[in-house]
């Protein structure tokens, strides 16, 4: 049979033949655990015993708890702080690194070295830099000025930007690096032109370097909002005594759904909680998509 196929349709045999070890592993590893979760998002199951069909009784839970809507918002803060300042931050980084020669490559192999460092390692420290005098390294370097210190884990108002911090400082070493190769990929050219011309440096940064940087800036804002919407190792670690700060003010959905799933057992909760997040990812990733690449 084989023999008889014309030859279009003998690669599209051997495209199928090397796709199906892919396709095999992203339904089983991906597809499935998916699937399956949102078929326990309409169960009652706590992990070891047998499920039970509840319908709609999660979702319907998910609406009426006060603490689901806290960590919804705290969620989006997390993406709409996050995202926007570590954006300009290591843009800014970038653009300057990549106009200096001396030092070029340990000063990017420094701003990257935290990207690298593991979280977990990375948040205590940070929790460490928080604690009160006279332990903590902020609060011993306001009081030797003789401000009073702050209380930085332990605040409704405070804790969330603490957090938030150390998060973005991680990341912005991997965002600095993919902007230093969309500079580095805008042909010299342009430049010479405008320097020619004698347009202003303003003018180059915001009619040629921002535009051809679009697919770049694309990029990080959508790998870096996923990010933010998925953070969990730095709340977790910096807030051990007290998950999610005081009153949930640090709580992420993800922190939410891993108490659901392991200090609850409510795996059918969890799941639920998990759709959101997901619908959430989804829906937010398509829009910037959207309006990135129209504008």
């Amino acid at each position: 049979m084989y023999r008889n196929l014309s030859i279009r349709q003998k690669q599209i045999v051997w495209a199928w033949a090397f796709l199906v070890v892919p396709v095999i592993f992203y339904s089983v590893i991906r597809f499935y655990p998916t699937g399956n979760a949102i078929l326990i998002s309409f169960q009652d199951w706590n992990l070891l015993g047998k499920r039970t069909w509840t319908g709609l009784d999660n979702y319907i839970k998910l609406w009426n708890d006060p603490v689901f809507w806290k960590v919804f918002k705290n969620t989006f803060v997390y993406l709409l702080l996050g995202t926007p300042v570590s954006l300009v931050i290591s843009f800014l980084i970038a653009y300057h690194l990549d106009k200096l020669r001396f030092m070029h490559g340990f000063l990017r192999m420094l701003y990257f070295l935290p990207f690298m460092t593991s979280a977990v390692a990375m948040a205590w420290v940070w929790r460490w830099f928080y604690q009160p005098v006279p332990i903590g390294l902020f609060n011993n370097i306001l009081a030797s000025v003789g401000i009073p210190q702050i209380s930085f884990l332990n605040s409704t108002t405070n804790a969330l930007p603490a957090v938030l911090a150390p998060a973005i400082w991680a990341g912005l070493g991997f965002q600095i690096i993919i902007f230093m190769a969309g500079l580095r990929a805008i042909p010299r050219s342009y430049y010479e032109a405008a320097h020619i011309d004698g347009v202003s440096t303003w003018t180059v940064l915001w009619e040629i370097t921002l535009p051809l940087l679009k697919p770049t800036i694309v990029f990080i804002v959508v790998f870096s909002s996923i990010g933010f919407l998925r953070i969990f190792d730095h709340v977790f670690n910096m807030t051990t005594n007290n998950p999610g700060g005081p009153l949930n003010a640090t709580k992420p959905l993800v922190l939410m759904i891993y108490e659901s799933a392991f200090t609850n057992f409510d795996m059918g909760y969890a799941a639920a909680q998990t759709v959101v997040l997901f619908l959430i990812l989804l829906v937010v990733s398509l829009l910037q998509l959207r309006i990135l690449r129209d504008s």
